[in-house]
């Protein structure tokens, strides 16, 4: 018989940027195999201007055999339901501890690849504004109902990206038009399954000339 017993993890962060000047916090979820001390180096052209917090996937393992590099993820198709109310569950504590301590205009969400899902998760299912929701290169989780959660969402800055030689989707005109579908404005760019910085800069500007 399967039985589950909660208990206490310490998770970690990564930032970037001073939050005592900055108006706006960017919290920046990664990908499969990714940790967030190296994630976080692809915003550092922002920490002049935001604070960047890089929260790191519960999951970490060895990407080749038995040693060697780590990287981390933020859950597998194991006990997945479980899984995700951790993740929203640290997030939000998270983001609490910050906004104890520091205060901000504006909040956004960024995911990338996996870390896309959650951070979708986070924005339908958070206890606080999110002004802004960015999905790069991620599929839309499929536990959740597409139509419910557009019909409880108020917010209309969700963005989504993709590059146009990005290696793990065959078919990005599939996916855009279903996040086109889904109430997100969506941006395509000339490169891979990455961060790229400029477009991420004109999605940012976007918003903050709105």
């Amino acid at each position: 018989m399967q039985e589950f017993i909660k208990s206490t993890k310490t998770f970690r962060y990564n930032t970037i940027g001073n939050p005592d000047t900055a108006k706006t916090i960017i919290y920046v979820l990664h990908g499969y195999g990714q940790l967030s001390e190296y994630f976080i180096q692809k915003f550092d052209e922002l920490k002049e201007e935001y604070f960047i917090v890089a929260p790191e996937g519960m999951h970490r393992f060895y990407l080749k055999g038995s040693s060697g590099r780590v990287g981390a993820s933020w859950m597998t198709k194991e006990d997945r339901m479980n899984d995700i109310s951790d993740n929203l569950n640290w997030l939000n504590q998270l983001e609490n501890e910050i906004s104890a301590k520091h205060q901000f205009d504006k909040k956004i969400i960024l995911g990338f690849s996996q870390g896309g899902a959650t951070a979708i998760r986070w924005y339908y299912h958070s206890h606080f504004k999110i002004n802004q929701l960015i999905i790069w290169a991620a599929v839309f989780p499929p536990d959740l109902n597409i139509e419910n959660e557009l019909s409880k969402s108020t917010n209309h800055n969700k963005y989504f990206a993709i590059g146009n030689k990005d290696e793990f989707y065959t078919d990005t005109i599939e996916i855009i038009e279903y996040y086109n579908k889904a109430g997100f404005k969506t941006t395509t760019y000339d490169g891979k399954h990455d961060i790229h910085p400029q477009t991420l800069k004109i999605i940012l500007d976007s918003y903050s000339n709105q």
